[in-house]
């Protein structure tokens, strides 16, 4: 092919489609046929008398709900896509036109995302393999902290002699932390003393940033290293200071010669009697301060956890934009949120492997990829609310110089930085990301897709992201509870999957987005199924046909046949046998306490709050979590719900065990023989537990699960079996 004409990057359906598309009718097949049984079967005695009909009709709804679910997690396995660059063709055509990226690194709280992280990002961004002129690194920093400006103007001396070293010797990670941490001592002698000189550079450098952390503020004598530290003062709190914007690095060289790209260090202002919008705010404070300083048309931003692993990511991401054919529809090239701190087993699901492998893959088949809100690459002109036209294309010829930023200009770019500059304005409405939601993310991506745009993912076999996952179970409720909730909010917002431009978007992404906007009210079906049925099991009352009914067989072929797929799911995702078994315990936790909670808050008009998760964790912690020690060590309501649940799933298998053993022989027989599915359902629940049991009755360590959470669960557990069970 004619390397002038051809396309910069491809795309390819996934192979065994077809097949999937068969199988996936026999389920959907069964699911009817279990429908028509609830709908048309008349509900065993026991299940009716004493006006306990409602547990019949409850399997219905339930039922009906798992079925309905199920059809919309078929829109992104229906259709998968998968892409590949070529790279080599971009630099061939573009090189002398590849457009200025500017890169936005947030971070909140310099003591749950300790500065060192935070500025290891920065140098791992600020290292890419891209004409540094044309690259400008802004560091938003909303907790206002001089601890962490002070980490930055520390990152930026030692990028003189980082920069040269990524470029001269071509490693990867970029990021001095993880790169440290794992790599090996080079054999070649000339690299092996840069090395060494390189790595004394970064201890000492981590070493006086972590003593000014623990003094709890920079002292007078290294406050006078640079004038940006006059900005804050005695007075200055992270919920009540002025704007903060410093220009770190700005036409400057490293140690051989070479530009360095721009450093900029963005602190917006904040007051107590204004809402501040959380990341979505910062995010928009950091377009308009970076559109007078650098305005590159493309923009990344990544959270300050998530480190670059990848040299080539921006190039990745230019060919997609700058594709002649397709470039022009795709508004923003979405990356897989990655961790490297992930255990082999996955202890508490945390490398979500299913969803960047399939559902992801899933959505880019369906035009459009959810933006996630961290290693994502959007266009500028779209975030600030231009709407597809068909014509829109950049012309990437556009002016690139690499201007200085002039002194007279903080002032400006701090007044684009305040607190009252959106007031009366269409910012987190129109323009930018959008307000309102603590899934800020998904209600902007969902918003530009409304306007017409496609959206690209793209999962590269090295990964260009790597950040921190959860190391603890409240840590990992919580997160999911945040997300769940704000689903839940953009399912009710004026960019509702459900009902605003119907018949614009494509139905199967439509789908896609109601996956994850649903998960809050999946808690009730699922609460209901992990409840209803066991007491039913210890109180001998069928709600599932006998083994030897006709009945029984869709019930079986679903429960063995949905577990199969998705154990070889997970398994052709790259996880272990383990791992998935983690994962459905950790989804079972999630669906009755994070969603549940979630649910509740919204009904009860509870106040909405955007947690940061913990990027700092106990040695103690760490040392049960890298032995996939499950951790409970927190009294928390959501923990109190999960072992309460699990209890009460106990307390009824071992309920139905005793009295199984007091029957005869015959009546044993018959019992299992009605009571299958239940046994079936109870005794996985059971098994699910085993970790949570264990920590309830046989650990000592910190992380077992705490006796105050032990008391409520087993009295509310016993409670609420003794009141089902006579009910």
């Amino acid at each position: 092919m004619d390397d002038e004409n051809s396309p910069i990057f491809e795309t390819k359906r996934a192979k065994g489609r077809k097949l999937h598309r068969v199988f996936a009718t026999t389920v959907l097949v069964s699911i009817i046929w279990i429908w028509v049984y609830r709908a048309t079967q008349q509900p065993p005695l026991g299940a009716v008398s004493g006006g306990r009909s409602w547990w019949w009709t409850g399997m219905f709804m339930a039922e009906l709900w798992f079925g309905l679910y199920w059809v919309l997690t078929q829109s992104v396995r229906w259709n998968p896509t998968y892409r590949r660059t070529f790279k080599q063709l971009l630099s061939q055509r573009y090189e002398d036109q590849l457009p200025r990226v500017d890169i936005f690194v947030c971070t909140a709280d310099p003591k749950v995302e300790p500065p060192m992280m935070a500025v290891s990002t920065v140098l791992s961004v600020m290292a890419y393999d891209y004409p540094p002129k044309k690259l400008a690194v802004y560091l938003s920093d909303d907790g206002g902290s001089e601890l962490t400006f002070y980490a930055l103007t520390q990152a930026a001396i030692f990028s003189k002699h980082w920069l040269p070293y990524c470029r001269n010797y071509k490693i990867e990670p970029r990021s001095p932390l993880a790169y440290f941490k794992s790599a090996s001592r080079p054999s070649n002698t000339k690299q092996d003393q840069d090395y060494t000189n390189i790595k004394k550079l970064f201890e000492e450098m981590k070493d006086r940033t972590e003593n000014v952390m623990n003094n709890g503020r920079v002292h007078d004598e290294l406050r006078l290293e640079h004038k940006g530290f006059t900005e804050w003062d005695s007075f200055t709190s992270p919920k009540d200071h002025a704007a903060i914007v410093q220009v770190l690095l700005d036409q400057n060289e490293d140690a051989e010669g070479h530009s360095l790209p721009k450093l900029v260090y963005m602190a917006r202002e904040k007051r107590p009697d204004h809402f501040h919008n959380f990341k979505a705010g910062a995010m928009n404070a950091l377009i308009r301060v970076s559109s007078k300083i650098s305005n590159g048309p493309i923009i990344l931003n990544v959270d300050c956890d998530m480190y670059s692993n990848s040299n080539d990511t921006v190039r990745d991401a230019l060919c997609f934009f700058m594709d002649e054919e397709k470039g022009h529809e795709i508004a923003f090239v979405q990356f897989p949120q990655c961790f490297g701190n992930v255990t082999k087993n996955e202890v508490y699901g945390g490398s979500m492997r299913v969803i960047f492998e399939v559902d992801c893959h899933g959505l880019d088949g369906n035009g459009g990829m959810t933006y996630i809100g961290t290693g994502c690459f959007h266009r500028r002109d779209i975030l600030l609310g231009k709407s597809f036209d068909g014509e829109s294309r950049i012309d990437w010829k556009m002016e690139n110089d690499h201007k200085e930023t002039p002194e007279n200009m903080i002032e400006e770019l701090k007044n684009l930085a305040s607190c009252t500059y959106e007031i009366d304005t269409e910012w987190g409405k129109e323009m930018g990301l959008k307000y309102g939601c603590p899934v800020e993310d998904i209600l902007t991506g969902l918003s530009i897709h409304c306007r017409g745009w496609k959206s690209v993912y793209y999962n590269p076999n090295r990964k260009a992201f790597l950040g921190v996952s959860t190391t603890t179970l409240d840590q990992t409720l919580v997160q999911y509870k945040r997300w769940s909730e704000g689903d839940l909010l953009v399912l009710i917002s004026k960019y509702s999957p459900a009902w605003f431009r119907l018949g614009k978007v494509n139905p199967g992404l439509i789908m896609g987005y109601l996956i994850y906007c649903l998960w809050a009210p999946s808690s009730v079906p699922t609460l209901y199924y992990s409840i209803v049925p066991s007491v039913c099991l210890l109180k001998g009352v069928p709600l599932f046909p006998a083994v030897t009914s006709g009945w029984f067989l869709p019930f079986a072929y679903i429960i063995v046949s949905i577990t199969a797929f998705d154990y070889l799911e997970f398994l052709r995702c790259g996880g272990t046998t383990k791992g998935w078994w983690n994962g459905r315990r950790i989804s079972l936790y999630r669906r009755t306490s994070s969603y549940l909670f979630a649910l509740l808050d919204l009904i009860l008009g509870s106040d909405l709050s955007f947690v940061i998760s913990s990027k700092v964790t106990d040695n103690d912690v760490q040392a049960r979590y890298e032995k996939e020690m499950m951790e409970f060590g927190v009294s928390s309501p959501l923990t109190t719900a999960v072992v309460t649940i699990s209890m009460l799933n106990l307390v009824c298998f071992v309920g139905f065990i005793m009295k199984s053993m007091l029957m005869d022989k015959v009546t044993r027989e018959v019992y299992y023989e009605t009571m299958a599915v239940h046994v079936v359902l109870c005794g996985t629940l059971v098994a699910l537990n085993m970790p949570l049991y264990w920590a309830l009755f046989v650990r000592k360590d910190k992380g077992k699960i705490p006796d105050s959470v032990t008391v409520k669960s087993v009295v509310l557990a016993l409670f609420i079996s003794t009141v089902l069970y006579f009910m």
